[in-house]
């Protein structure tokens, strides 16, 4: 049975080779320190973090997630190593809660590598706490235990540090801050929804046969067999199959959020934890009749905000798919190596043909574990794709690709959607079935459009004029995207384009008329530009702060406002390279958002003073690359642009629609 330990409670570990499970209502840095006999740590070799995530016997995770499973292999932990303590504590400056008591209470889990709960730990009763050592793994006369720790700390990582005994605990704990922003900035982080229930609620009859399936278990007891040390947290998700998968991850954090943003008391209840008999399900419709999916089949109060939850249940749904499919297969390849291992490790199997038996049946059972994951995950595959099908001619504009007739017939609208469509995400295992990527409107960070030939590979094998104007083009794309979507005068874009390169892509946007004014070159260009919308962003913070819009100059325009930089940094000085990270971190809370084009690898030259800059714009690139990650098991997810189809004319369509409303609203 599963131990529920509270705090101080301690419990025998059956086994040495474990996953430890953390489940939270928002991202959480999850991190690990090794200690001897007396519960010292001996040094940073001896601490796992997501910077370093890699320890004898010890793997953590290397962003922050809402999700983590630790890999240990107890028998493998360096010589004196007697205690490990799991250590949790909130990213700084992502722009999310600052302490514990803001969020559900985390909940631990210490499970076999089967998926088994041998101990669980609810986290209750934090506050003003922002790190906190939730458990440790401890040796008591050659018998190892987990106790329930459950110690907060309001000085956050760093404070938590230098209890354990760690040397420089500040300069520690920001490498770890450093390395955790650098992973949030590849991740694709849903925003909460608008919806009070918060879930992704299917409505069509027989809805719980639409949701993906986890593998089947294996027929007979699974034995430990992965090794923590070399597996990653992309492959120790194990499939689940004690849990049903109800809650989607965007909807889950919204609806922890709301508690405290509205005065209520905090559900410490942990979300995955059943306390009650659930309803009976409904009844299943027969495998060869599978529910029908429907456009807009989750909760909202328009169409568009059903569609954008449903995307984002869609997205959630292929990467657990994906997760239990590939942690079966790990399970499968473990398994036949120790069995391998075990029946070759007697010399007389080593003579004759029972060597070359043992092998072929461990290779028998090992194909039948991964044929059955992958007709699970075919199924699943086959339901999404379905579902994708019906979704995708029925998104509005906002949502859609340039290559949906809902653009030829599109109107400027009177207010802004929830959400823009900026490209498509997909996973090797069934390429054509892309989720749309949204972004939250209005903008809550801007975008890199990365020109660099390191960028990806695909990148590398083109000539690098032409990868330039390649992205210069998407960018120019997404700009009338946002104007297209935004009511006629609520949205301005500048461009900033120091030397006159991408006077071609630019073109629509110039001929259209649609521009605050004309391209920015050379340093005056630059200067002049950055000025201005600085100055907006210091008199609209001032006013909002002294709760005085009204005494705003009548020649400001209060509208949300675009900045397009072509080729950064040539053309800017030091001082204009101050403005632009100003523009950056203060911009976004006052309407104003970046669209930089730019090749990392040339803007190296100013160093760590950019760095900044690049971690606070979603990195996106003019070809087909694998650098976003997903904010429920961090896959490796292959972006894929959106591009206007050979010889249409959608793109000048939309921006004449664009100017005419303009005219007509006397802008």
């Amino acid at each position: 049975m599963t131990a529920e330990l509270v705090r101080g409670q301690n419990h025998t570990l059956p086994q040495t080779r474990l996953e430890i499970r953390v489940s939270a209502g928002t991202p959480v840095v999850a991190g690990a320190t090794l200690g001897d006999e007396r519960g010292t740590v001996r040094g940073i070799e001896w601490i796992a973090h997501p910077g370093s995530p890699q320890l004898p016997g010890l793997e953590v995770s290397q962003q922050a997630a809402a999700d983590h499973r630790l890999a240990v292999d107890l028998e493998a932990l360096p010589a004196g190593a007697h205690r490990v303590t799991v250590l949790l504590a909130l990213p700084v400056g992502a722009g999310g809660p600052v302490r514990f008591g803001a969020v559900p209470a985390p909940f631990v889990a210490v499970t076999g590598l089967d998926g088994t709960e041998i101990a669980t730990f609810t986290l209750t009763d934090l506050d003003a706490e922002s790190a906190v050592s939730a458990l440790e793994l401890y040796r008591r006369q050659d018998a190892w235990k987990v106790r329930a720790v459950g110690q907060g700390y309001a000085g956050g990582l760093a404070e938590m540090l230098a209890d354990q005994g760690v040397r420089d605990p500040a300069a520690l704990a920001g490498s770890i801050q450093e390395a955790v922003t650098r992973g949030l900035a590849r991740s694709v982080a849903p925003p909460p929804p608008r919806t009070p229930e918060g879930d992704r609620v299917r409505h069509a009859t027989g809805s719980a046969d639409h949701r993906p399936t986890a593998p089947p278990p294996p027929p007979e007891p699974p034995e430990p067999l992965t090794d923590p040390a070399t597996t990653g947290p992309e492959h120790t998700t194990q499939p689940h199959t004690t849990q049903p998968h109800t809650t989607s991850g965007p909807a889950a954090a919204g609806a922890s959020a709301a508690g405290p943003s509205a005065g209520g008391p905090i559900n410490y209840a942990h979300p995955r934890r059943q306390h009650a008999a659930p309803p009976s399900p409904p009844p299943a419709a027969p495998p060869a009749q599978p529910a029908q999916p429907v456009a807009g089949d989750a909760t909202g109060w328009s169409m568009d905000e059903r569609l954008y939850n449903q995307i984002w249940g869609m997205f959630e749904d292929l990467a657990r798919a994906v997760a239990a499919y590939r942690s079966a297969v790990d399970f499968a390849e473990s398994r036949m190596d120790q069995e391998l291992d075990r029946a070759l490790s007697d010399p007389r199997n080593r003579i004759g043909g029972a060597g070359d038996r043992a092998r072929e049946a461990a290779r028998a059972k090992r194909d039948e574990l991964a044929s059955r994951a992958r007709e699970a995950l075919d199924r699943d595959l086959a339901q999404l794709a379905a579902e994708a099908a019906v979704v995708e001619p029925a998104l509005p504009a906002a949502y859609a690709g340039w290559g949906n007739p809902v653009w030829h017939a599109h109107r400027i609208p009177m207010e802004i959607p929830m959400a823009l469509r900026i490209g498509d995400l997909h996973l090797p295992e069934r390429a054509d079935l892309r989720i749309p990527l949204l972004v939250r409107l209005p903008l809550e960070r801007g975008m890199w459009v990365d020109s660099g030939r390191t960028a990806s590979e695909a990148a590398a094998l083109m000539d690098t004029d032409r990868l330039r104007r390649l992205a210069m083009e998407t960018a120019v794309a997404h700009a009338a995207r946002l104007l297209a979507v935004y009511p006629p005068g609520e949205f301005a874009v500048h461009v900033i384009d120091p030397a006159g390169s991408a006077a071609g892509p630019l073109a629509p946007l110039v001929e259209a008329g649609v521009l605050a004014g004309p391209p920015a070159a050379g340093p005056g260009g630059v200067a002049s530009v950055l000025a201005h919308l600085t100055r907006r962003v210091d008199l609209v913070q001032m006013a909002v702060r002294a709760r005085a819009a009204d005494s705003l100059p009548p020649d400001l325009d209060t509208g949300e406002q675009l900045l397009v930089v072509n080729d950064f940094p040539h053309g800017f000085d030091d001082r204009a390279v101050t403005q632009l990270r100003y523009l950056a971190d203060e911009g976004p809370a006052v309407g104003v958002h970046l669209l930089m084009v730019a090749d990392r690898e040339e803007a190296s030259a100013y160093g760590p003073v950019l760095d900044p800059l690049w971690r606070s714009l979603l990195r996106i690139t003019p070809v087909a690359d694998s650098h976003l990650a997903d904010p429920w098991v961090g896959h490796a997810w292959t972006y894929e642009p959106l591009t206007i189809p050979p010889g249409s004319h959608v793109l000048e369509q939309v921006l004449a629609a664009v100017a005419a409303a303009r005219r007509a609203a006397g802008r």
